[in-house]
């Protein structure tokens, strides 16, 4: 009687048991009462257990039930580690990205924008619920909201269940990506890193600066976008939130009250002294923003212009034989620079290259002219020489001599009087449509823009494209490839079974 007393006593505990835990979602405002049904089922259950005790020794007794017991506590352990590595999981996650480019993972410059955001952002993307790049923009919104401190959220929708919200934001096409603040909202096509950080500065941003790009001289023009053209360089701009607009100096007279920065992009003829003068007056009355590129063996004039501002041009083309320029398949014209000075500007350009074609040095004069402050930004490889004899450069042949400059030698410095900053540059090639997309450039061009336009919470890595990557069989190797799925691995399979089969027969 007491045996059949305990068990319903045990069976009761087992419903208190569960009671206790759907209790907080079936009656939450009960939820007080959950910890006494736990308590009161586990004694109940744990009696039953203990009244038993001598049937489940006899039990295990048994060979079959060891067996089983203890299989049965191989599954509860492997149930228990999953469940805690799950539970892991959900509160400290980690990503490894062993793609080629760092396709999976965010750049420094938007985890940088995430972490500087003061406003909140809501991201609404619209994409059918079959559409591929579905799970793309969600994974991508997923690390977004992970740096940005609560102030990125984000939420999926599908346009044709929700047709409304469609025409409230204007959308047009499946994958369409809506940032909006109280104030500003901005579409993105695709979801892709770079326009998705790029929209995000610009919902963000109070205004655009202005850039100004001086033509009139032989510059690189900004319309132009064969090899030698800065349209490249005004698309890169105007992706980070700048307005760039040429500038004719030489019919304005004088830079426009809107400039925030004056780029003069490697000039063939010199600027006029009324040109000069007006950048004068901007620089010393404006604190003005100026960053000039200055090619070798031209323009004299600004050669002596800069002078004044710190700066000594070498008369010189810096040739490097360095081996690691091969392998770029550049030649001893382009210089691979990878050591940079302490700057905002290269702060985080460590293990970075960029290219410097057809430059010259760079030096500080001596002494320096007074309240001014100069520092080189970046240098060539102790490979490296400034070659002046411009009749061998001519032939072709190019080698060190007594007189030449041995690296490193700068080729990338900065200036700074009062409030106002110079940056110059011995090439305006970098930033050309051929170059400005290799290697660093357009980080190294774009940092000193953002650090002349005193951004510097826009200085840092931006995301780089994402790159296919084919992989290339001679016919060998694609056999090869084919025979070990389909062939070889299915066949070993096959023959170990027949194997199994007979061995099992023979033993008969």
């Amino acid at each position: 009687m007491i045996r059949r007393i305990l068990d319903w006593g045990g069976y009761a505990g087992l419903a208190l048991l569960a009671a206790g835990a759907i209790l907080p979602f079936a009656r939450p405002e009960w939820g007080h009462y959950r910890g006494f049904l736990l308590v009161a089922g586990a004694l109940l259950v744990l009696a039953w257990l203990l009244a038993g005790i001598e049937d489940y020794r006899r039990l295990l007794g048994r060979r079959a039930t060891r067996y089983g017991v203890n299989a049965a506590i191989m599954i509860v352990l492997v149930l228990g580690v999953t469940a805690l590595v799950q539970a892991l999981s959900v509160q400290h996650t980690w990503r490894w990205d062993l793609t080629e480019s760092k396709r999976f993972s965010l750049s420094p410059q938007t985890i940088q924008v995430l972490g500087s955001l003061k406003t909140d952002v809501g991201a609404v993307s619209f994409f059918r619920g079959d559409q591929p790049g579905k799970r793309v923009a969600e994974d991508l919104f997923k690390q977004y909201a992970r740096y940005a401190n609560g102030r990125f959220t984000w939420k999926s929708l599908d346009p044709d269940r929700e047709p409304g919200l469609a025409r409230r934001y204007a959308v047009e096409s499946y994958g369409t990506i809506v940032l909006e603040t109280k104030s500003k909202s901005e579409k993105v096509l695709d979801a892709e890193e770079e326009k998705l950080t790029n929209a995000l500065v610009k919902v963000t941003r109070e205004g655009k600066r202005v850039v100004y790009v001086v033509q009139g001289h032989g510059e690189h023009e900004l319309g132009n976008s064969e090899r030698a053209g800065f349209s490249e360089a005004k698309t890169a701009l105007e992706r980070t939130n700048y307005e760039v607009k040429p500038l004719v100096l030489a019919r304005e007279g004088k830079i426009p009250d809107d400039a925030s920065v004056v780029i003069v992009p490697g000039p063939r003829n010199d600027l006029f002294k009324p040109e000069l003068d007006a950048l004068d007056a901007y620089i010393d009355k404006r604190a003005g923003k100026v960053l000039l590129m200055v090619n070798p063996f031209q323009n004299e004039g600004l050669r002596k212009y800069l002078v004044a501002y710190g700066f000594t041009l070498g008369q010189d083309l810096v040739v490097e034989n360095n081996p690691i320029g091969r392998l770029f398949g550049i030649g001893p014209e382009v210089p691979l620079v990878q050591q940079y000075e302490r700057h905002p500007i290269t702060r985080d350009l460590a293990g970075i290259s960029t290219l410097f074609p057809m430059t010259r040095s760079i030096g500080p004069v001596s002494p320096a002219p007074k309240g001014l402050s100069f520092d080189p930004l970046a240098r060539t490889s102790p490979q490296s020489w400034g070659e002046t004899n411009r009749e061998e450069l001519q032939k072709g042949v190019a080698k060190p001599d007594p007189g030449d400059a041995k690296g490193p030698l700068t080729v990338a410095a900065v200036a700074t009087k009062d409030k106002a900053r110079l940056v110059v540059y011995g090439t305006s090639n970098l930033a050309s449509n051929q170059f400005l997309n290799l290697q660093g450039n357009r980080d190294f061009f774009l940092n000193t823009v953002s650090w002349l336009a005193e951004e510097e919470d826009q200085i840092s890595i931006r995301p780089k494209d994402a790159r296919q990557t084919p992989v290339f069989m001679n016919s060998n190797q694609a056999q090869v490839v084919f025979l070990l799925p389909v062939v070889v691995l299915p066949g070993l399979a096959l023959l170990g079974g027949i194997v199994a089969v007979v061995r099992r027969r023979a033993a008969k």
